[in-house]
This record gives C-alpha cells, structure tokens and sequence, in this order.
C-alpha cells in the first residue's frame, strides 16, 4: 500500500440538500450520531493502508476544515505523508454531477507530481460504506488496466450517479439515470497516477466536466476494469438520500457493518458524558449520542451529542443534530432538525413519511 496515495473529492455542491448544505458541504454533513459523511472514505483508506491522502475542500471549506484538521483522529498528522488539504475550484461552469472535476484534479496537478507513488485510489467524499480498497487494489495492479471502476447494482431507481454498461468485467460504456436493478459507479476508483496527469493535460481545454465525462468518447481506447461491490454502500445526493440513508443504520446488520470494531470508523475526538435517561424516558430503536439529556420518548429516531427531549415530548422517526432542544410536551415527527434548532414547548413540528420537513 506505499504504492498507493489516496485523493477524495469533496467539491461536490447540490441544491437538492436545501438548507442542510446552506453553511457546509455535503462532506461535512452529521451522519449516524457522532459522525460526518467524509469519516467514512477517510477511514477506510487509513484502514486500507494508505498513508498519504489528498482533500479537495470546497469554497464551503470552514466545516470541513475545523473537522478533519490537520487529520489526527485517522493518525494523518505525520512527517511523512498523512493529510494533505488541497484547494477545490470555486468559480467556473461546470456540468450538473460532476464528482470528479477535471479543473479540481488540474488545480493540485503538484500534489500527484511530488508523489513517488505509481497509483491513486480516488473517492467521492459523500460514499458511505465500509470498503476495504486492498483487494481492488491488487487486482488493478494484477490485471494492469488504466482504470478500476468500482460499482454495483442499484437498489434503488439512482438518478445522480453514473450508470455502467460492464461486459466480462470492463466497462465499455456510461448511461446517465441509471435504474433499479442496473448497474452504477459507486465514485471509486484505482488509476496509474501517471495516466490521471496525462488525462488532465489531454482535456485541459474542457476542464470544466467530469472526469468520466471527459474520457466517455474513448472508452474504446482505454482498458477500463469493473469491481463489483457486494457490500453495504450509499451515496448521499438529496436530503431524502440523507434521510433514508440515516434511518437504514437502524438497522442492526448495517450498523454493525458500517461500524466494524476491526475496521474502525474515525471521527473527531469530542469529550461529553454518556446520554443521561431521567424519569419518564422512553427510547426504542434509536441511535442516542453522548451528552443527551432525554425526559420524553424517543422512537425510531437518531440524537446527535447534546440533544434534549423535554418531559413529555415525544419524538418519531426523525433525526436531530446537536445540541438541539425540543421543549415539554412538543410533538415532532418525520422531521430533520439541524444543529441548535429548537421546538417550543408544546408544539408540534411534523413531516410526512414522502415529504421530511427540514427545520433550521
């Protein structure tokens, strides 16, 4: 794996996250109680074993700065090699879904040239699974293809992601909206380091798409190998992704894949005492963070740290983010409530189960 750098994209803007992406980027988003989306391809590079890993911030940049830092929850803050935060373009048209900008790559062009190492492993930031890069890795050294794609069947009809036409293992071509049950790029991908350089030089007049969308017209040039995926995987593009996606790790099996002990998922480090269940709690099928003072019933629904349900307040099937506050007797359901948000005493704040009302 010392052949190996790592670079993850996380110039990745939306307007379908509403408010949720107002003050920060997708990368940064609160995941699972204790977590941020970009934790989980950071992790598992570290756990994959490598040892130098490029991120490309957005303009958006302060929420994933003051998280990730200089990268010392995933043991990144060293002398050689470790966490290398590189500049994402900030103005510049640019097609709709670009995950991998040609201009970003371009831009930290000095990051891939002072690295001794022959191959990049590159992740969207907003990827949420627990991948271990290791055996694609070998097998794109063995098979000495340009390009690994990793991908997997959708489960789901998945509009934002790129679909594959895959034929005895190579992709032979892309589709946009690809359909439940077809084929999609899961936004990792093994490359020689020295043909992403030559790729960038080579469309350097239209930098302005995609990586995949550049090298779409010579895909009959290029020996692009496919690595199908079997494990849990997501990718967060709208809130309701962000919403569905977070109450599936309700579920026992995906949580104890997503949060392996042997694996662990690094986070930055935050100090606060356990939750703390006064009279009259009631909790069940919930994921409660630490620091949460809860007087209320709580059901199918996800507390960051810090959070407090007042007595008698009842909360369903929603996620509140920290240090929310949700007052005696208040009724919220179906809702996201972000960071510090509150709920009056008594009132009631509800979603549907097709429409989650989002509440500042």
């Amino acid at each position: 794996m010392d052949r190996v750098i790592g670079l993850i994209a996380a110039n990745f803007e939306t307007t379908d996250m509403g408010q949720l992406t107002e003050e920060r980027t997708v990368a940064s988003l609160p995941y699972g109680g204790a977590y941020r989306v970009v934790d989980f391809p950071l992790s598992n590079m570290v756990n994959s074993g490598i040892k130098t890993i490029g991120l490309i911030t957005p303009y958006k940049y302060r929420s994933i700065i003051d998280h990730v830092g200089a990268g010392k929850p995933w043991d990144l803050d060293r002398k050689s090699g470790g966490l290398f935060v590189l500049p994402g373009s900030v103005f510049g048209i640019h097609s709709e879904n670009s995950h991998f900008l040609l201009r970003d790559l371009r831009r930290n062009m000095i990051y891939l040239q002072r690295s001794p190492a022959p191959y990049v492993l590159v992740s969207a930031a907003n990827v949420i699974s627990h991948m271990d890069y290791r055996p694609i890795i070998r097998e794109h050294i063995r098979s000495g293809a340009d390009v690994t794609m990793v991908y997997n069947t959708c489960d789901r009809d998945e509009p934002h992601r790129l679909g594959l036409t895959v034929e005895n293992g190579r992709v032979v071509g892309f589709k946009p909206n690809p359909r439940k049950y077809e084929d999609a790029a899961v936004d990792t991908f093994v490359i020689t380091r020295e043909l992403l350089m030559k790729i960038m030089e080579w469309y350097a007049a239209v930098d302005y798409l995609d990586l995949f969308e550049a090298i779409e017209g010579d895909l009959d040039k290029m020996d692009i190998h496919a690595w199908k995926y079997e494990g849990y995987v997501r990718q967060t593009f709208t809130s309701r992704d962000y919403f569905d996606y977070s109450m599936e790790l309700l579920d026992l099996d995906v949580a104890r894949e997503l949060f392996s002990r042997e694996r662990p998922l690094a986070t930055k480090a935050q100090e606060d005492a356990p939750a703390k269940y006064l009279e009259g709690a009631k909790v069940k099928n919930s994921l409660i963070a630490n620091g949460s003072l809860i007087e209320g019933e709580v059901d199918h629904s996800i507390l960051f740290r810090g959070v407090k349900i007042g007595k008698g307040a009842r909360v369903r099937n929603s996620i509140l983010m920290q240090n929310c506050v949700i007052g005696d007797g208040a009724v919220v359901e179906n809702v996201i409530l972000d960071k510090s948000g509150s709920v009056n005493a008594g009132a009631v704040v509800k979603g549907t189960g097709d429409a989650t009302y989002i509440k500042g």
